[in-house]
Order: structure tokens, then sequence, then C-alpha cells
């Protein structure tokens, strides 16, 4: 039950205690002697009772809120108010209160019983309407304008002429391929070819009587087209990153180098002139099979070497090797043609290319210098590679690609940037055949190698991006026979597959050995050959 206490909070009063009906005073003792022995003590006479009064009615019992003095008190102050707001609305409907009843029951508990007297003093923050500022002057509004489309010009300006130095810094450094330093070779058109031998003036001081050209006559007329190439192992071409210097040939005025392939194994180039102009490089394209490549500078009116006909060159004819052996720029060597038609293969893989065998000094830096006949035509492309092959056990013998041969690579690297109509198998192997190839047999399996498995090729590994991989080919299987034909060593499979392409599928015949029963199984497996265009071999 609600009542008028509820709302007001009792006052931390202690309550006064309720009033006691007074008690008679205790008659005051008489002084009584001591008692004597013998003699009673006499007792003190009684009141007399007072004689019974009529019986009368009880007052009515009060209510509960009356039986605790604060709860009349607050239950007096409740009527006074409420007798106070009747008396300021005499309208109101007189209603006798009830004091058991919350007399707010019928409000909203939610709203504020107390009203701010002074909240209609004051307007809503919404409703404050703050004035419009001034107007500017059209005069100055005009300057304004007119600052803003001259600045926003002059951005648009810096914004286009900032963009067309990034898009020329990019060609020009080959940075829209990525890491790839190759320039764009589907507008190159080439069309190398080579001369005949030319008949020369005899009255020139450099012309012998037989109508060749002096060494010194060779010299100045080829000189100017032999360069220095650096090869650097980061892009900013510092000293302390320089990883080797070769030797190229400059066989177009504008700027188009041929050089060897191990010579630009790095990410930075720099291609220093007869005349000691220096020019950063660009590789075109590189193909490390036949160990050729192109370089690409930015430059014009150069002077560009003349290419002969290999196919007329002759054993005993003399030749000019111009290089930089050891960093030592525009040496020349003479020497004669020991050979010609050799079929050399580089000491890195067993590819082969038709090479001139000269006696003429070819050392590491002459690597991508040319071989000059006695006319001032370049026949060959001099590689230090492919004379390592023997030059760590004779002496005397060096070797240059031979020009006819070379001028095909040549024009699909600069023309695509690799070598077109190239595949690859996936697999790297040895041959059998060799009498080294029993004893690794014999510590890997454990025996002695099976006459069946001679003459076969022995797989070392198999690469996961290439078709083959998904055969039941296997590393330490032997391949037999491809297309029907046996094939023994990279010679037989090159002639096998010659005039295939990427894309071509070829079956071939296999074989795994057994070490636990000794025996040989055979299998087949249809693969098909990738494009290669990594120039790898």
């Amino acid at each position: 039950m609600n009542d008028y206490r509820d709302f007001y909070p009792r006052k931390e009063e202690t309550p006064a205690a309720p009033p006691q009906p007074e008690q008679p005073a205790p008659p005051a003792e008489a002084s009584q002697p001591a008692e004597t022995a013998g003699q009673p003590v006499q007792q003190p006479e009684q009141p007399a009772q007072p004689a019974e009064s009529p019986k009368q009615t009880p007052p009515p019992a009060q209510p509960p809120y009356m039986q605790d003095p604060m709860n009349y008190y607050n239950d007096t102050v409740y009527r006074s108010r409420m007798q106070q707001q009747q008396q300021q609305n005499p309208y109101q409907q007189q209603q006798q209160p009830n004091p058991y009843q919350n007399p707010y029951q019928q409000q909203n508990p939610y709203q504020n019983p107390y009203q701010n007297p002074y909240q209609q003093h004051y307007q809503p923050f919404q409703q404050l309407q703050v004035p419009p500022p001034p107007p500017v002057p059209k005069e100055k509004t005009a300057v304004m304008n007119k600052k803003i489309y001259i600045a926003a010009g002059a951005m648009a300006v810096l914004i286009f002429m900032l963009s067309i130095y990034c898009i020329g810094a990019d060609i020009f450094h080959g940075a829209l391929g990525g890491e790839d330093t190759a320039i764009p070779h589907s507008h190159v058109t080439v069309n190398l070819k080579t001369q005949e031998k030319p008949d020369l003036d005899p009255n020139d001081e450099n012309v012998t009587a037989d109508g060749e050209y002096t060494v010194r006559g060779v010299a100045e007329l080829v000189k100017p087209s032999i360069v220095e190439v650096y090869t650097y192992t980061d892009s900013s071409r510092k000293s302390t990153s320089l990883a080797g210097t070769g030797s190229g040939i400059i066989i177009s005025e504008d700027g188009f180098i041929i050089t060897n392939a191990h010579v630009v194994e790095g990410v930075a180039y720099k291609v220093v002139l007869d005349d000691e102009k220096e020019y950063e490089a660009d590789l075109v394209g590189s193909d490390n099979k036949t160990d050729l490549a192109v370089l690409k500078i930015n430059a014009s009116g150069l002077t560009a070497a003349v290419l002969g006909n290999s196919d007329e060159t002759y054993v005993g004819e003399n030749v000019v090797a111009i290089g930089n052996p050891a960093g030592l720029t525009n040496s020349v060597t003479k020497g004669i043609v020991s050979a010609i038609g050799r079929q050399i293969r580089s000491d890195s893989n067993s590819y082969r290319m038709e090479c001139i065998q000269t006696d003429a000094a070819i050392s590491p830096g002459n690597s991508g210098g040319a071989l000059v006949n006695m006319y001032g035509q370049v026949i060959g492309i001099t590689s230090s590679k492919y004379a390592s092959s023997f030059s760590s056990v004779y002496e005397g013998l060096g070797f240059a690609i031979t020009i006819n041969e070379a001028i095909p690579v040549i024009t699909d690297l600069m023309e695509k940037g690799y070598v077109e109509g190239r595949f690859r198998i996936g697999i790297v192997f040895g041959s059998t055949s060799s009498a080294s190839a029993a004893a690794e047999f014999r510590e890997h399996f454990g025996k002695e190698m099976p006459k069946e498995l001679e003459d076969t090729i022995w797989i070392t590994e198999i690469s996961p991006d290439c078709d083959i991989h998904n055969t039941d080919l296997s590393v330490n299987d032997f391949i037999v026979e491809v297309e029907g034909k046996r094939v023994t060593c990279y010679d037989d499979l090159v002639k096998v597959l010659e005039g295939y392409k990427g894309g071509d599928m070829v079956t071939a015949r296999c074989a795994t050995f057994n070490k636990d029963t000794g025996k040989v199984d055979y299998y087949e497996i249809t693969f098909k050959l990738e494009e290669d265009r990594s120039g790898n071999y």
C-alpha cells in the first residue's frame, strides 16, 4: 500500500516517545523507629480506593498512518498543501483525498513532477537564427576566381609534364616490363646481310699487293665498331657491383650491339665506345644455348661493322681478332684460320655451334669481340666459352661462332627477344655410354648395369612445369627410344626431334631397373613439347 510518506522523505530525527499515563507518586515513607524486640511493626495505612466511574465507550481506532507520529506529520502536511491548491484553483472539483491511496499514481512516472518555472523564458537552441555573413564584393570574388583558375592551370601543366617525364624514363630504362630490362621488339625489323669480299684500291697505303688490307688497315677500319661491355650485379652500376667485362660489335647505326650471352649475366650494363663515350645499355635478348645476346644503347650515327660471308672463309686465311682481353681496350691479335666448320660444344651445355678455329689469341674479355678477315669484314664472333673447352689442355686453339649461323639467332633476338621455334622436353639426363656411367650405376643401384641399359639416356631431373612430369617417367629411369629411334646421347635426341616445335606430341619408350630383382621393366609414355623462350639450354 502506498501512502503520502512514500514521496516525502522521513526526516532523520529521533521520533518523540508517545505520552505515557501518569502514575501516582508513591507515598513518602514515614520515618519509623527501629523495631523493638517483641513489638510488631505497624503497617502503613492503605489509601482509600476511588469509586468506580461509569463505563465509557472507547474512541474509534485510528488509521495505521496516524498511529506513527511521523505518518501523522506527513498526512498533516499533505492535507495542508491540498487545501492551498484548492484555494488557488476554485474550479477544481473538491475531492476528499484517500489517505490510503498514492496521490500521484495517476501521473506519468516518467515525467518530472517539478517544472522549472524559468524554462519558458529561454528559446530553444534550434530556433536561434544566425545572421548571414556580409556579402563579398564582386571585385574580390572575381580576383579570387582568377587566382584559382591560374593555380589549377599551373597544377594541370605540372602533372602533365611529370607524366611525360615518367613515361619517357620508363621507356628509356625498360621499366615498363617490370624487372626485365629488355626493350619492346614489335616495332623492330631487322635485315642483316653479309657482303662478298670487295676489290680494294691497290693505291691505298693500307692495302697489300695481294689486294687485302694490312693489319693496321683492318684495325683502323673495324676498331670504331668494337665496344667494351661492363656488367653489374645491381642497377646502380657502381664499381663495387661490377660482375665482369667483355666485348661487343656494333651492327647498326642506331645502337644495336651483339655480344656473348655469358658476358651479360647480370642486371645492368654499360657500354664504352672506341672514343671513350659511355652509354647505359638495355638487354634486348639473350640465348644461352648459342651463347649469343643483343644489347641496345640510345645513340645514333654509330659506325656499324660490315658482316662478311663466313662461307667464303678458307683454311690458312689471315684473320684478326679485336676485343678487350683483361680490360685492355681494343687489343688486336693476328692469326690464321686453322679449320672451318667445327661443330663445337660450349663448356656448359651439349648444344653444338658451327665455329671457325683460329690460332689468334682469344682470352676472357675477348668474348663477344670480332674475328675479322683481311677485308675488314666480321666473319665470326669470338667466344672464350667455346675456347675454354680445349684451352685447359691445349694452347693456340681459339673459336669464333660463324656469322652466317649467328645471324638467324641475332635477328630473332632483335625482333622478338627470344629465338623462335625452340622447345624443351623438361628433363636433365646423362648418357650411359661413358665409362663413368657404369661406375655411377653400380654406386647407386648396388649392381652392375644390365647390357640392355647401355647406350641409353639416364634421367637425373624432371621439370615439374613440363608435360613430361605428368607421365610415368621418374628420376633414375632410362629413355631407350624416341619416336621409334634409338637415342644414346644429346645429339641423337636433337636429330630425332629436328623440325619439331612447341606443342607437338612425342612418344618415348622408357625402362626402369628393379634393384631388388635385377630386372628391367619397359613402358611407354607420350608427352607434349613445351615452347621455350627462356634461351636456356
